[in-house]
């Protein structure tokens, strides 16, 4: 059975991925990490990784990006593949990870679901045959907590698109701060934020006469919750340190 620890267990996302755990004969919780305390669980919660001294095979991440130096340190001394999924981390932080994942597998991605990433791979191949004859903008909602602003999702998307649409593209974040006609290499990124949104992404093609729509709209966190869990049972059977990410899960 595939012992996996949950980083940020006492959170929404945290306790969705417990859930499945509990439901999936393949896994067992055998810890968890969480800076507000242990609380009443099914397994022992430590408010910090050294304090961890047993025995796992994956640890998913869910928390926020102040715990990323500590899981790095744990990972890499106890040599335990990691799940981010946390999204928000900042250019130093991303340099951080890179560097770890030569010492240990480190499975990243800004988002856990299997359908976004299928929705990559359309927006790829949609961006590469309309080229610059259609204007790329990216709209995104979630709910009303979401710190990070656009998304790591839409960014993810953008990325993507920007590298197959044949130009060097300029992502514009809102249109509020510019005074001129939209330009052909600018791929527009808009967010909202409100209410209980789980998430939603919309990227639109927009040309002569003729627009295209692709959208992904999550019903539940369950989606991004049963990715990290598949990722762990991936990663888990990786011996050889590097990084990875959803593309090795919907091939």
């Amino acid at each position: 059975m595939l012992k996996i620890i949950i980083s940020g267990c006492n959170g929404h996302m945290g306790r969705v991925v417990e859930a499945l755990c509990a439901g999936d004969p393949a896994v067992e919780v055998c810890a968890g990490f969480d800076v507000l305390g242990t609380g009443d669980r099914e397994f022992p919660v430590y408010n910090s990784p050294a304090k961890f001294a047993g025995e796992a095979d994956a640890l998913i991440e869910f928390s926020s990006p102040a715990a990323l130096d500590g899981l790095l340190e744990f990972a890499k001394a106890r040599k335990i593949p990691l799940i981010l999924a946390t999204t928000g981390y900042s250019p130093e932080q991303e340099a951080q990870v890179g560097s770890a994942a030569l010492e240990v597998p480190i499975f990243r991605s800004a988002n856990m679901s299997l359908g976004i990433n299928v929705l990559l791979e359309l927006v790829k191949k949609a961006a590469a045959v309309l080229g610059d004859s259609y204007d790329i903008e990216i709209v995104e909602r979630h709910h009303r907590r979401k710190v990070d602003a656009p998304s790591g999702t839409a960014l993810m998307i953008a990325d993507v698109a920007a590298q197959s649409c044949g130009y060097q593209a300029q992502y514009i974040y809102e249109r509020h701060s510019t005074r001129h006609p939209r330009d052909k290499k600018e791929i527009g990124i808009s967010a909202v934020r409100g209410g209980t949104i789980v998430g939603e992404h919309e990227i639109i093609f927009a040309g002569h006469d003729e627009i295209m729509e692709i959208k992904h709209t999550a019903l539940s966190r369950e989606i991004f919750a049963q990715g990290a869990v598949e990722a762990a049972k991936f990663i888990a059977g990786v011996e050889k340190p590097g990084l990875y990410d959803m593309s090795y899960l919907v091939k």
